[in-house]
């Protein structure tokens, strides 16, 4: 590049996405030798930052760390309530790259007295919507991992959506919610 690259991450900092795009920029910026700027654009499950980056100049100076959430699922959710994307994700976007694959993890508040996941389904099916569930937004492949387990296990937790995964893991640790679906990179700390 001839000046400075922008890497738009959709979600708040802190999160996984946020963990490797920033890990991607120090990279990118060595060996390029020009300025590599992370810049968060969280909302609407990583529509907002991911419209900013349709939206813009396509000379290669403004990058999108895309999620399975910004390329596939918000398109289906989108289809399903009638609504439009506010862009394509297929034809608005050129891959450059798999930056990374990242496994969701089960964390729960130790508050709680549950110390394995058949514990934790013996004790939430005890107490049906009782318990409460953090996710980084709807949508998100973290919400999707929670509402996957209620279906597979027959737990009923309420939902709650934040504006991205380290609000919802501090309310977590907080003890504020119960459990959570976590992107592993943003949780190992914690679970260490």
């Amino acid at each position: 590049p001839a000046k400075a690259v922008r890497i738009v991450v959709p979600f708040p900092p802190g999160g996984t996405t946020d963990i490797v795009a920033r890990s991607l920029g120090v990279e990118l910026q060595r060996m390029w030798q020009h300025p590599v700027v992370i810049e968060n654009r969280p909302g609407a499950g990583g529509n907002i930052g991911a419209d900013l980056v349709a939206k813009s100049a396509p000379d290669g100076y403004t990058l999108l760390m895309g999620t399975v959430g910004t390329h596939a699922i918000n398109a289906a959710l989108f289809a399903q309530s009638g609504t439009k994307m506010p862009f394509d994700p297929a034809k608005d976007f050129v891959p450059i790259t798999l930056a990374a694959g990242v496994p969701n993890v089960m964390v729960v508040s130790a508050k709680l007295p549950v110390n394995t996941v058949a514990e934790f389904i013996e004790y939430a099916k005890a107490r049906p919507g009782q318990l409460n569930m953090a996710s980084s937004g709807n949508g998100t492949s973290i919400h999707l991992s929670g509402e996957l387990f209620k279906t597979v296990t027959g737990v009923y937790m309420v939902h709650f959506p934040y504006r991205g995964s380290a609000p919802a893991v501090t309310d977590l640790i907080a003890g504020n919610m119960n459990v959570m679906f976590d992107n592993l990179p943003s949780a190992l700390p914690h679970i260490k």
